[in-house]
């Protein structure tokens, strides 16, 4: 990316190549993610055709207004 540069050199000779250090972390997260968002299928828990799936089982996210408590 900033092959010959001097200031870029001295810079990763200094800090280290934050660069290239940030995007392998962030492609070992992609990974992990990849990995854990797989469908059960893979590991051979795959959806029962038997059983029919019912609206409101899942997990689900619902706002609250700002000083409101569930009941």
């Amino acid at each position: 990316m900033f092959q010959d540069s001097p200031i870029y050199d001295r810079l990763v000779a200094e800090r280290g190549d934050v660069p290239t250090q940030t995007r392998r972390e962030a492609e070992r997260v992609s990974r992990e993610l990849e990995y854990v968002m797989r469908p059960l299928q893979s590991f051979g828990a795959g959806p029962n055709p038997d059983r029919q799936a019912s609206p409101g089982t899942g997990w689900q996210r619902s706002a609250l207004l700002p000083g409101t408590l569930p009941h």
